[in-house]
């Protein structure tokens, strides 16, 4: 099994970023249809997040998927206000197409590909190519076990490329059941194993909302009890709608440590 750095650092933009406390990854979404309607085009909801992740196609489920050309047409109309409103921010790309994330790299500056199908060959070689830190994300169905199988495959494959900033990603929520989502999230702690940086992101989504029984509007305090939980199992980033209930989580978790 490929273990990678230990110091729990990611390089962007040539600046190194410590994971010694965990960061806040504010979602913000260039789209019309994301599923929470509150993260459309909402940079000041993210002002104090660590990072921001801009994403101009929705992976909500059952979601049309907007083609490459549209979600490049989208980031274009709103690359002025990206760059006013993330300046000095950490950005990260939330997309699985090779080309909308060279131009996000080229023209937004870019220091992070999340990429949520879990990667292929072309996108491998982008991150390598750019020395970009890259979000290898678990999406496919099946619990820890196959998780850490899928990842160690493909952290060697990343290796290989000279890939150092890799960030994992469980990849709650996509394509796996209820009871998949919490059996991951219970056995989190595995991915310490690889010695990566992880990140997680829970936020309103099904498996809190269904799980209550209440509505995606109504799921906020679950969000944060569960990143709470996630706190505890290693995660080093929270992928986020809510930035402000997210970094005081992080603050009083790390009063408890």
């Amino acid at each position: 099994m490929y273990c990678g750095k230990k110091n729990l650092t990611i390089n962007c933009g040539g600046h190194l970023i410590s994971l010694a406390e965990p960061l806040v990854m504010g979602i913000v979404n260039i789209t019309p249809d994301s599923f929470f309607a509150d993260s459309r085009y909402n940079f000041s909801a993210c002002a104090d997040a660590d990072i921001l992740d801009i994403g101009a196609c929705s992976t909500r489920p059952e979601a049309v998927q907007c083609s490459e050309k549209e979600e490049l047409e989208r980031l274009k109309n709103a690359a002025n206000e990206i760059k006013a409103d993330c300046k000095g921010k950490i950005l990260s790309i939330d997309t699985y197409r090779p080309a909308v994330a060279k131009y996000a790299i080229e023209n937004l500056g870019a220091d992070i590909i999340n990429d949520i199908s879990g990667g292929c060959e072309e996108m491998f070689k982008l991150a390598a190519e750019y020395r970009k830190a890259y979000v290898l994300t678990y999406s496919e169905d099946g619990g820890p076990d196959k998780m850490l199988f899928r990842f160690s495959e493909k952290i060697d494959t990343l290796a290989k490329l000279g890939m150092a900033d890799i960030i994992l990603d469980p990849g709650i929520g996509f394509n796996k059941t209820l009871e998949t989502n919490y059996d991951i999230i219970r056995n989190l702690n595995v991915l310490k194993e690889f010695g990566l940086p992880v990140l997680v992101g829970v936020s309103r989504k099904s498996l809190i909302y269904k799980a209550l029984n209440i509505t995606l509007e109504e799921s906020l305090n679950g969000t944060t009890a569960l990143n709470t939980i996630i706190l505890e199992k290693g995660a080093d980033i929270l992928r986020v709608h809510d930035v402000k209930e997210a970094k005081e989580a992080i603050k009083l978790f790390q009063l408890t440590r």
